[in-house]
């Protein structure tokens, strides 16, 4: 295997006993469903996790998987960049899901919303929020247009700046007993 290979979700479902699945979501996205057995490491969490990483790597195939593939193809760049070998889900969850295929869902205290719902949430709240406040006073409105602006950058680049700032609120982040406790069992034999 290369530094970085792509595994399919039927490539990845066939071997899934031999990989040490990473999950580089949010946790609230990590909890909203995951691969069977997935850890979840969170993207900017991922420097503190590399000795762990390298780790698991030593003993098998590290998968990385996210919701769409961009975040984990992130990750397998810098993970490479560290001499990790490591693969990534084709599709991420999202065409894991879409296939039928089996999804974890750990106990939480609340619902999670996926990210890309929480994004679609907070853009159109702030859209209604300068078309409303634009009705009394007009410069609101510039609000609305920024959002805009915002999305058609995202769609344009390929990355989300929103949801880069929605991934540091509380509920989006994970408990540091969470994260220890994820790279114990990565270094445990």
């Amino acid at each position: 295997m290369n530094a970085t290979t792509a595994l399919t979700p039927e490539q990845a479902r066939a071997r899934l006993a031999e990989l040490t699945v990473i999950d580089v979501r949010t946790p609230g996205e990590y909890a909203s469903g995951h691969l069977p057995g997935a850890h979840n490491i969170p993207l900017d969490h991922l420097d503190r996790a590399l000795p762990a990483l390298r780790t698991a790597a030593d003993r098998g195939v590290l998968l990385v998987v996210c919701a769409s593939g961009n975040r984990s193809a992130t990750a397998c760049e810098r993970l490479a960049g560290h001499g990790i070998t490591v693969a990534s889900l084709t599709g991420g969850t999202a065409e894991w899901t879409r296939l039928g295929h089996d999804v974890h869902h750990p106990p939480r205290d609340r619902a999670a919303w996926a990210m890309e719902r929480q994004v679609r949430f907070a853009a159109g709240s702030l859209v209604l929020t300068g078309l409303a406040a634009g009705l009394r006073w007009r410069p609101a409105r510039w609000l609305s247009a920024g959002v805009a602006g915002g999305l058609v950058f995202s769609a344009l680049t390929d990355t989300c700046g929103m949801a880069r700032l929605l991934a540091k609120l509380p509920h989006n982040r994970p408990r540091a007993t969470d994260l220890d406790a994820t790279l114990t069992a990565l270094t445990t034999p």
